[in-house]
């Protein structure tokens, strides 16, 4: 798996998986905030699958 994955787009992801998350405990308290699992897990692998289907990368020094 090639990374392409950027730093802004990583940090931008975490930061919304863990507002997601956020909300599974405080807020309106639904499950649909684990949808923020994989969204951080993403960031951490550094490679997202839609942007490999899509031909997309926010990594420059990975090509």
């Amino acid at each position: 798996m090639e990374k392409n994955i950027g730093t802004v787009d990583k940090i931008i992801r975490v930061v919304v998986g863990l507002v997601l998350i956020a909300l599974v405990f405080v807020g309106p308290q639904t499950p649909w905030g684990w949808i923020g699992v994989p969204v951080v897990l993403i960031a951490l692998f550094g490679w997202c699958p839609l942007y490999k289907v899509l031909n997309v990368s926010t990594c420059r020094r990975c090509e």
